[in-house]
């Protein structure tokens, strides 16, 4: 990339905005965005220090640009990349991949004949404590993994109160449960124990005013010979994020509302609590922009690469 990369973030909603925010604060880029509706774009023009803004995406690729975050619903990802990969710039997409595997094939054929850096940004994978839990199971301090849980819950109408006009209200843009959330926690499960082999799920509309989508999924997994459970509703009082590994010689899990992770290796023994993190939200981005920025120059891992986001959406 150029020696002060240019890069496009591609919608400019709540996760847009956000992207927008966060690769400022690392300053390490100049940022641009490209926004269909009009009073939007004005409106992030005047909260941030912005290179330059554009109207459409055939209008955003006319311009040099380095690298572009697509922040748009589902089912444009994978058709947006393609035509920024195609342009010979890098590319962060927002999760998941998509809403199918139409055009997956011809996204990874041209990042591969492109050479450029594709990533999908599950920002969990960014998460400093389950990370760190992560690197202990890895490590083997517990033996090796038998089953995984993964337990979610929150008030989606406090937490996003705008969701019956977004694309979470309709399955074909991305939105229900399972697309919009319960992929992070699916991500998260091949992250420690790789790919998903086999799967049982049952998800429905139980709550949620105004939408019909899924908003209440439990299932149960295998990641090979690891048994996995996952649930999640966007209904519930209490906001709850859970992840628990029981392993051969002990159980660990991290708990997302604490910030912190915790581990027992005797029976009806007593926590061993590993000190609290303390961050904002916007870190895990912030971190993301970072790794992301670091694997296009060579010198880090991709969080979460383009063959690790397409069997997420497998």
């Amino acid at each position: 990339m150029s020696a002060r990369p240019h890069i496009l973030v591609v919608g400019t909603g709540s996760i847009g905005e956000r992207h927008v925010r966060c690769f400022l604060n690392i300053d390490r880029v100049d940022v641009s965005v490209c926004e269909l509706d009009a009073s939007l774009r004005k409106k992030i023009a005047g909260r941030y220090d912005l290179r330059s803004t554009y109207g459409s995406l055939e209008d955003a690729l006319r311009e040099p640009l380095d690298a572009a975050v697509i922040c748009t619903p589902a089912n444009l990802h994978v058709s947006m990349a393609t035509q920024i990969v195609q342009k010979g710039m890098h590319v962060l997409i927002e999760k998941p991949l998509g809403v199918d595997l139409d055009g997956v094939d011809a996204l990874c054929k041209a990042v591969n004949k492109q050479e450029v850096t594709a990533a999908v940004a599950y920002v969990h994978r960014c998460h400093p404590v389950l990370a760190d839990m992560r690197k202990a199971v890895l490590e083997g301090r517990f033996g090796s993994p038998l089953q995984f849980h993964a337990v979610c819950g929150q008030h989606f109408p406090t937490f996003r109160p705008t969701y019956r006009d977004i694309y979470f209200a309709r399955r074909a843009s991305g939105g229900g449960a399972v697309q919009d959330a319960l992929t992070h926690f699916l991500n998260a499960g091949e992250w420690f124990l790789g790919p998903i082999t086999r799967l049982s799920f049952d998800a429905e509309h139980c709550a949620l005013e105004g939408v019909e989508v899924d908003d209440t999924v439990q299932g149960i997994a295998r990641h090979g010979d690891v048994l996995a459970s996952y649930n999640l509703n966007l209904h519930q009082a209490p906001t709850e994020v859970t992840i628990t590994v029981i392993c051969e010689r002990g159980t660990v899990q991290c708990n997302y509302e604490k910030n912190h992770w915790k581990w027992m290796t005797e029976p009806n023994g007593q926590w061993t609590e590993v000190p609290a993190a303390k961050f904002e939200r916007d870190h895990l981005y912030e971190c993301q922009a970072t790794a992301f920025l670091d694997a296009v120059n060579g010198v880090g891992p991709i969080p979460c690469t383009l063959d690790e986001g397409v069997q997420t959406l497998k």
